[in-house]
């Protein structure tokens, strides 16, 4: 029995309502909010599980000048939802119209009507409704007077403190994807579809495979020990470059270019997940292509021994 994504409110299913609904922007799907889905379904163990999230994140609709800033988009976060024991992943589109609805509204027309939750479950920094005018609390009180359970999850903390989409965030901007990784509980990764580029690092002997950041957050620049996911489900090491190649003239957007080690075939078209394992040096611009073919050379010696590969 897979996981189905809704990506409309109006008119689910039977099958689809009448759950325990963990409720969030869920963005990583981190040990926190792996943390509100366990005790979601630790308290209805008997109903299906669900998460409901909106799609855009809200400060994508608020802010949509913003540099780019997800950890997970849809796909990705729908799958990890899936490996968190998520039958139902609610992906409620966030419109002008739902970020107009009062919390009470919503809590009236959303979760009791269209979604039937029977539990609810969020994290207690959780805020919904027009202004963010529901909280926790809210939620609470409107759900006891209507015979609906609820759980108020406490934050997830570490030794630094509570576990954070944030915290994730600033941790791979710094050059520390192993920090992100041990909240995540997993390595971060960025999915996305090869595209053809100029060749140049067949040229140079490192065939690579390129994909856009695009709404995925950028981490901090330079090169990566990496695992490449491919669409057969083999997983590749390798070496991975984050930047818009200044050597060579620089690039309006980032991009994310992977040697596979010990790999040959076509990627063009087909989407790959990069896994980005530790951060091995900043992005630097070299004086002509033997430097930059040398600096590669080392940066794959590097990354081989990181990965055992």
């Amino acid at each position: 029995m897979g996981c189905h994504v809704w990506t409309g409110w109006h008119a689910l299913p039977e099958a689809a309502r009448g759950g325990t609904v963990a409720l969030g922007n869920l963005d990583g799907v981190h040990a926190g909010h792996r943390a509100v889905l366990a005790a979601a379904h630790a308290a209805r163990p008997d109903l299906p599980l669900a998460a409901l999230t909106f799609e855009p994140h809200p400060r994508e609709h608020f802010r949509p000048e913003d540099p780019p800033f997800r950890l997970t988009l849809l796909p990705a976060k729908a799958r990890a939802l899936a490996d968190a024991g998520c039958a139902h992943v609610h992906a409620v589109p966030f419109d002008a119209a739902l970020a107009a609805m009062e919390a009470e509204a919503f809590c009236d027309v959303v979760l009791h009507g269209a979604l039937g939750a029977r539990h609810l479950a969020c994290g207690a920094d959780f805020a919904f409704g027009h202004r963010r005018g529901g909280d926790a609390a809210f939620l609470a009180r409107w759900a006891e007077a209507r015979g609906i359970g609820v759980t108020i999850v406490p934050h997830l903390s570490d030794s630094a403190g509570p576990i954070s989409s944030t915290r994730i965030r600033r941790a791979l901007q710094d050059g520390y994807p192993e920090r992100a990784a041990a909240l995540l509980g997993r390595d971060w990764e960025v999915r996305g579809e090869v595209f053809h580029g100029d060749r140049l690092g067949r040229e140079l002997g490192w065939p690579t495979a390129n994909i856009w950041l695009g709404r995925h957050l950028e981490p901090a620049r330079g090169v990566y020990a990496v695992f490449a996911s491919l669409a057969d489900g083999s997983v590749v090491p390798g070496v991975a470059n984050v930047g818009r190649r200044p050597t060579l003239g620089g690039d309006p957007q980032t991009r994310l270019e992977t040697h596979l080690f010990d790999w040959s075939g076509d990627l063009y078209g087909q989407e790959v997940g990069i896994r980005l394992h530790r951060f091995l040096r900043q992005d630097a611009t070299f004086d002509g292509l033997d430097a930059l073919k040398a600096a590669i050379a080392a940066d794959a010696v590097q990354a081989r021994a990181v990965l055992g590969a």
